[in-house]
């Protein structure tokens, strides 16, 4: 599955493999990234990879696209979980959506409300 094989690429840190899954006209979105081009992917997010780990927990795949859910952890061993959209064409990836999730363990008690910091 081509998107188990991009979480092993950023894990592994592959340039070469991450390219050959992602389209030319490939755009990332998520809460500080509004669907920058594959060139600006690979200026701003690559140089940033932190992840240690991806563990794919769920996917919901409907024709074109795979939701995804996953435990990450980053290069200091901290935990998070995140849901993203996959889209691709031509066995590539054209568009990912990502939802950043929240720490592991949740801020929040069970059953309680954090005000926003």
């Amino acid at each position: 599955m081509i998107v188990r094989a991009c979480f092993k690429s950023y894990v592994d840190k592959d340039r070469a493999m991450i390219k050959s899954l992602i389209s030319a006209d490939f755009h990332f979105t998520s809460p500080l990234d509004n669907r920058i081009d594959r060139t600006a992917d690979f200026e701003h997010c690559w140089k940033s990879a932190t992840m240690a780990a991806a563990d794919v927990e769920r996917v919901v795949v409907s024709r074109d696209r795979a939701f995804v859910t996953y435990l990450g952890r980053n290069n200091g061993g901290k935990p998070f979980r995140n849901t993203e959209l996959f889209t691709g064409r031509d066995d590539q990836v054209t568009d990912v959506e990502v939802c950043f999730g929240w720490p592991i363990p949740h801020e929040a008690p069970v059953g309680k409300f954090v005000a926003a910091k």
